[in-house]
Protein backbone atom coordinates (compact mmCIF):
# COMPACT_ATOMS: atom_id res chain seq x y z
CA UNK A 1 0.00 0.00 0.00
CA UNK A 2 2.85 2.39 0.76
CA UNK A 3 4.35 1.86 -2.70
CA UNK A 4 0.97 2.58 -4.26
CA UNK A 5 0.67 5.68 -2.08
CA UNK A 6 4.07 6.95 -3.27
CA UNK A 7 3.10 6.47 -6.91
CA UNK A 8 -0.23 8.22 -6.44
CA UNK A 9 1.29 11.17 -4.60
CA UNK A 10 3.62 11.71 -7.55
CA UNK A 11 0.69 11.55 -9.95
CA UNK A 12 -2.08 13.45 -8.15
CA UNK A 13 -0.37 15.19 -5.22
CA UNK A 14 -1.30 14.93 -1.57
CA UNK A 15 -4.57 16.81 -2.03
CA UNK A 16 -5.66 14.46 -4.82
CA UNK A 17 -4.83 11.31 -2.87
CA UNK A 18 -7.85 9.42 -1.53
CA UNK A 19 -8.18 6.12 0.27
CA UNK A 20 -10.36 4.90 -2.59
CA UNK A 21 -7.63 5.66 -5.15
CA UNK A 22 -5.10 3.98 -2.91
CA UNK A 23 -7.19 0.83 -2.57
CA UNK A 24 -7.66 0.67 -6.34
CA UNK A 25 -3.94 1.17 -7.05
CA UNK A 26 -2.87 -1.32 -4.39
CA UNK A 27 -5.54 -3.76 -5.62
CA UNK A 28 -6.97 -4.25 -2.15
CA UNK A 29 -10.40 -3.76 -0.66
CA UNK A 30 -11.05 -0.35 0.90
CA UNK A 31 -11.58 -2.16 4.21
CA UNK A 32 -8.00 -3.39 4.04
CA UNK A 33 -6.77 0.18 3.80
CA UNK A 34 -8.81 1.17 6.86
CA UNK A 35 -7.64 -1.92 8.71
CA UNK A 36 -4.13 -0.43 8.78
CA UNK A 37 -4.69 3.32 8.34
CA UNK A 38 -7.54 5.48 9.67
CA UNK A 39 -7.11 8.13 6.95
CA UNK A 40 -4.82 9.36 4.19
CA UNK A 41 -2.73 11.40 6.63
CA UNK A 42 -1.81 8.19 8.49
CA UNK A 43 -0.87 6.50 5.23
CA UNK A 44 1.35 9.41 4.22
CA UNK A 45 2.87 9.50 7.71
CA UNK A 46 3.79 5.81 7.41
CA UNK A 47 5.28 6.45 3.96
CA UNK A 48 7.26 9.42 5.29
CA UNK A 49 8.60 7.42 8.23
CA UNK A 50 9.67 4.66 5.83
CA UNK A 51 11.39 7.26 3.66
CA UNK A 52 13.20 8.77 6.64
CA UNK A 53 14.38 5.32 7.72
CA UNK A 54 15.64 4.71 4.19
CA UNK A 55 17.45 8.06 4.20
CA UNK A 56 19.14 7.29 7.52
CA UNK A 57 20.08 3.80 6.34
CA UNK A 58 21.63 5.29 3.19
CA UNK A 59 23.58 7.73 5.36
CA UNK A 60 24.76 4.97 7.68
CA UNK A 61 26.01 3.01 4.65
CA UNK A 62 27.79 6.06 3.26
CA UNK A 63 29.27 6.89 6.65
CA UNK A 64 30.51 3.33 7.08
CA UNK A 65 32.70 3.66 3.99
CA UNK A 66 36.28 4.85 4.28
CA UNK A 67 35.64 7.50 1.62
CA UNK A 68 34.54 10.05 4.22
CA UNK A 69 37.55 11.43 6.03
CA UNK A 70 36.17 14.65 7.56
CA UNK A 71 32.85 15.62 9.12
CA UNK A 72 32.08 17.94 6.21
CA UNK A 73 32.30 14.93 3.88
CA UNK A 74 29.48 13.51 5.98
CA UNK A 75 27.48 16.71 5.52
CA UNK A 76 28.05 16.51 1.76
CA UNK A 77 26.93 12.87 1.82
CA UNK A 78 23.74 13.88 3.64
CA UNK A 79 22.98 16.48 0.98
CA UNK A 80 23.86 14.08 -1.85
CA UNK A 81 21.51 11.42 -0.48
CA UNK A 82 18.71 13.97 -0.15
CA UNK A 83 19.22 14.99 -3.79
CA UNK A 84 19.34 11.36 -4.90
CA UNK A 85 16.07 10.66 -3.12
CA UNK A 86 14.47 13.62 -4.93
CA UNK A 87 15.50 12.01 -8.20
CA UNK A 88 14.80 8.35 -7.48
CA UNK A 89 12.37 7.70 -4.62
CA UNK A 90 8.69 7.72 -5.62
CA UNK A 91 6.68 10.24 -3.63
CA UNK A 92 9.70 11.96 -2.09
CA UNK A 93 9.78 14.98 -4.39
CA UNK A 94 6.19 15.73 -3.40
CA UNK A 95 6.22 14.79 0.29
CA UNK A 96 9.87 15.31 1.28
CA UNK A 97 9.86 14.45 4.97
CA UNK A 98 6.17 15.24 5.41
CA UNK A 99 6.14 19.03 5.43
CA UNK A 100 3.45 19.08 2.74
CA UNK A 101 1.09 17.28 5.09
CA UNK A 102 2.11 18.64 8.47
CA UNK A 103 5.26 20.35 9.75
CA UNK A 104 5.02 18.02 12.76
CA UNK A 105 4.28 14.80 10.88
CA UNK A 106 7.36 12.97 12.18
CA UNK A 107 7.12 14.20 15.77
CA UNK A 108 4.38 16.13 17.57
CA UNK A 109 6.89 18.25 19.53
CA UNK A 110 9.44 19.05 16.80
CA UNK A 111 9.11 20.11 13.22
CA UNK A 112 10.13 17.63 10.53
CA UNK A 113 13.43 19.34 9.65
CA UNK A 114 14.31 19.47 13.35
CA UNK A 115 13.88 15.70 13.51
CA UNK A 116 16.15 15.33 10.48
CA UNK A 117 18.73 17.65 12.08
CA UNK A 118 18.69 15.51 15.23
CA UNK A 119 19.28 12.39 13.18
CA UNK A 120 22.15 14.06 11.32
CA UNK A 121 23.65 15.12 14.66
CA UNK A 122 23.47 11.50 15.77
CA UNK A 123 25.31 10.14 12.75
CA UNK A 124 27.90 12.95 12.76
CA UNK A 125 28.69 12.43 16.44
CA UNK A 126 28.86 8.64 16.07
CA UNK A 127 31.02 8.68 12.93
CA UNK A 128 33.26 11.69 13.51
CA UNK A 129 33.31 12.07 17.28
CA UNK A 130 31.77 15.51 17.24
CA UNK A 131 30.41 16.66 20.59
CA UNK A 132 26.64 16.32 20.66
CA UNK A 133 25.67 19.66 22.13
CA UNK A 134 22.83 22.16 21.66
CA UNK A 135 25.02 24.37 19.42
CA UNK A 136 25.61 21.51 16.95
CA UNK A 137 21.90 20.69 16.80
CA UNK A 138 20.96 24.35 16.34
CA UNK A 139 23.46 24.81 13.49
CA UNK A 140 22.30 21.60 11.85
CA UNK A 141 18.67 22.78 12.06
CA UNK A 142 19.66 25.99 10.25
CA UNK A 143 21.66 24.01 7.69
CA UNK A 144 18.82 21.53 7.07
CA UNK A 145 16.30 24.35 6.58
CA UNK A 146 18.59 26.18 4.15
CA UNK A 147 19.51 23.02 2.23
CA UNK A 148 15.87 21.94 2.05
CA UNK A 149 14.79 25.30 0.62
CA UNK A 150 17.60 25.45 -1.93
CA UNK A 151 17.14 21.87 -3.07
CA UNK A 152 13.42 22.49 -3.56
CA UNK A 153 14.35 25.55 -5.63
CA UNK A 154 16.70 23.47 -7.77
CA UNK A 155 13.93 20.95 -8.52
CA UNK A 156 11.41 23.69 -9.28
CA UNK A 157 13.83 25.17 -11.80
CA UNK A 158 14.60 21.86 -13.54
CA UNK A 159 12.89 18.49 -13.16
CA UNK A 160 16.23 16.73 -12.61
CA UNK A 161 17.50 19.51 -10.32
CA UNK A 162 19.42 22.59 -11.41
CA UNK A 163 23.06 21.61 -10.87
CA UNK A 164 24.16 25.21 -10.33
CA UNK A 165 21.68 25.68 -7.50
CA UNK A 166 22.60 22.29 -6.00
CA UNK A 167 26.32 23.16 -6.08
CA UNK A 168 25.63 26.51 -4.43
CA UNK A 169 23.50 24.82 -1.77
CA UNK A 170 26.34 22.48 -0.86
CA UNK A 171 28.87 25.32 -0.80
CA UNK A 172 26.60 27.49 1.35
CA UNK A 173 25.91 24.73 3.87
CA UNK A 174 29.55 23.70 4.08
CA UNK A 175 30.72 27.29 4.61
CA UNK A 176 28.01 27.95 7.20
CA UNK A 177 28.89 24.85 9.20
CA UNK A 178 32.63 25.55 8.98
CA UNK A 179 32.04 28.97 10.53
CA UNK A 180 29.51 27.99 13.17
CA UNK A 181 30.17 24.45 14.29
CA UNK A 182 33.05 23.99 16.68
CA UNK A 183 34.61 20.99 15.01
CA UNK A 184 37.91 21.26 16.81
CA UNK A 185 36.93 18.32 18.97
CA UNK A 186 35.98 16.19 15.95
CA UNK A 187 38.28 13.25 15.54
CA UNK A 188 39.18 11.69 12.26
CA UNK A 189 37.86 8.18 11.67
CA UNK A 190 40.29 5.36 11.87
Amino acid sequence: MLDACAELVDEVGYEGLTTTLLAERAEVAIGSVYQFFPDKRAIVQALTLRTMESYLQRLDERFASDDLTHWWDGVDAGIDEYITMHRTVPGFRTLHFGDVVDLHLLDEQRDNNGVIADQLARVLTERFGMTDEPRLRFCLEIAVEAADALIKLAFRRKPEGDERVLAEAKALIREYLHRHVDATDAVQPG
